[in-house]
This record gives C-alpha cells, sequence and structure tokens, in this order.
C-alpha cells in the first residue's frame, strides 16, 4: 500500500496539565519501593514525566542530613507533583502544599488529597472542597484526588482546579475499576482532564481506563508493590499507550448477534 493511501490516524497531541503537556499519560508515585535505586530505576521504565510525592513521608530537602527523592528523580528530568497524603482536613492539606512550594522554589503545580478515614482511605469530599477553593485562590495549580461522584467533580471543576482525580476503587486496593459508569459520566461532562487515581491492579485496568476517555492514569503499589517493580512499569507504559491508541482508533460497538468476519458478497458458492 502506498503510505498516501494508508487512513488517517488521529494524532495524540500530549496530556495538557496547567498549560504544559507531557508526552506521557502515565503519572507515578515515588513511595514504597525498596530503596532509590530501585525508585529511579522503575520511574525510568514507565516513561512518566510527572512523579507524585508525599510530603508529609518522603525527604525532599526538610532533613538535609537524610538521603533525598530528588537525587533520585531530579526536577531537571521529571516534573515533581507534591501531594498530601496523610492530610485529613483542609488546613492541614493547604499548609503542606504551602510548604512543599517553599522546598521546591515556588513549585505551582500540586495533588491534592483530603482523605476521610484510615481504614478507607476515601476522600472527605466537603474537606477537599475547601482546600481546593484556598488553594486555588493562592496561586495553585491543583489536580485533585475526589470521589466518583460527576457532580462533586462538577463542583471542583467550577472551583478551577487543573484536573481531577477520581478513584477507580480504594488507594491500594488493585481492584480495577469498580464503577465505569461514574466514571464515563465525568469524563463526558469534564472541561479539564480526567485521571484514573487509585486502585490501578494490573496492566489491564490502565488499558480500560484509557479506553474509556481518561486522559491519564496515576498509580504507585501497582508498580512498587509488584514481584518485579520495573517490569511492572514498563507493563504500565505500555498498557496505557495501546489504551490510548484504542480510544482513539474508536471501538466497534457492542450488539447481542454475530457479525462474519468476512464480507458475504462476491463469495463462491
Amino acid at each position: 500500500m502506498n503510505m498516501n493511501d494508508a487512513p488517517h490516524l488521529t494524532e495524540d497531541k500530549g496530556l495538557t496539565i496547567a498549560g504544559k503537556t507531557y508526552r506521557s499519560r502515565l503519572l507515578v508515585g515515588s513511595g514504597k519501593y525498596k530503596d532509590l535505586d530501585e525508585t529511579r530505576a522503575a520511574t525510568v521504565a514507565s516513561g512518566a514525566e510527572i512523579i507524585t510525592v508525599a510530603i508529609r513521608r518522603v525527604n525532599i530537602g526538610q532533613d538535609p542530613n537524610a538521603p533525598s527523592l530528588l537525587d533520585a528523580v531530579p526536577p531537571s528530568e521529571f516534573t515533581i507533583l507534591p501531594n498530601t497524603a496523610g492530610c485529613y482536613n483542609a488546613a492541614d492539606a493547604v499548609y503542606t502544599l504551602q510548604l512543599a512550594r517553599e522546598l521546591l522554589g515556588g513549585h505551582k503545580l500540586v495533588k491534592l488529597e483530603v482523605l476521610g478515614d484510615e481504614k478507607t482511605l476515601f476522600p472527605n469530599m466537603p474537606e477537599t472542597l475547601k482546600a481546593a477553593e484556598t488553594l486555588v485562590k493562592d496561586g495553585f495549580d491543583v489536580m485533585v484526588y475526589c470521589s466518583d461522584d460527576p457532580i462533586q467533580a462538577r463542583m471542583l471543576e467550577d472551583l478551577g482546579v487543573a484536573a481531577v482525580m477520581p478513584l477507580a476503587s480504594l488507594i491500594g486496593s488493585g481492584m480495577g475499576i469498580l464503577n465505569p459508569w461514574n466514571l464515563s459520566l465525568i469524563i463526558e461532562q469534564a472541561r479539564v482532564p480526567v485521571l484514573v487515581d487509585a486502585g490501578v491492579g494490573t496492566a489491564s485496568d490502565a488499558a480500560i481506563a484509557m479506553e474509556l476517555g481518561c486522559d491519564g492514569v496515576l498509580m504507585n503499589t501497582a508498580i512498587a508493590g509488584a514481584r518485579d517493580p520495573i517490569r511492572m512499569a514498563r507493563a504500565m507504559k505500555l498498557a496505557v499507550e495501546a489504551g490510548r491508541e484504542a480510544f482513539l482508533a474508536g471501538r466497534i460497538p457492542r450488539k447481542f448477534a454475530a457479525s462474519p468476519s468476512s464480507p458475504m458478497a462476491g463469495r463462491v458458492a
């Protein structure tokens, strides 16, 4: 076939968040690895450009006498995404991200998560909304971990957040996407990027999220907790890319009838 006769492919222009475009649609966490060497190796294998960092749990300069995560994943190579893991109210979350901004020289892109309890790690949405409003007014570009509730997602968008990040299932559970219908409703109405955050267990979960139309996927435990984190990181990279390609290609409709793969017209009797 002449290349000029090839079908037109929809171009993937990348993931744009807060005015910056990234080639990779996979975001990864930096916790739960055995050491910083493994953290770096898995991060590089994933192809991710945005790396989340739990400010309350990871040293990025708070302790000058301890190893810093930034030695393994330096800001010169990756976009560091400070997050508020471990915060259970709006005030603590806001303070944590203001601290991160100081540590990272005025860094504006952040991930907000305000948890409801230690058992489920489900988001506390009233406190999340309160913190999001404060942070947006303070000049932050806020990506928000939230419930898979289309109304709550819309409320966050109305506050001016940079992205909404509904959970697929509980953090670290590996249960995958339990409610694709709610997720689809959020995607359908969204005016900002929608990224699945929490619950991904394996590559097929990531692919499904992308096939549904998500703009990206964030994960940590699924990679760091795998038997071979570096190989799983590569698998997740490929899954996100494949899922995005499938979404852009447009799947065939589901129907309750068989349809022969070969055309019936002109067949030999």
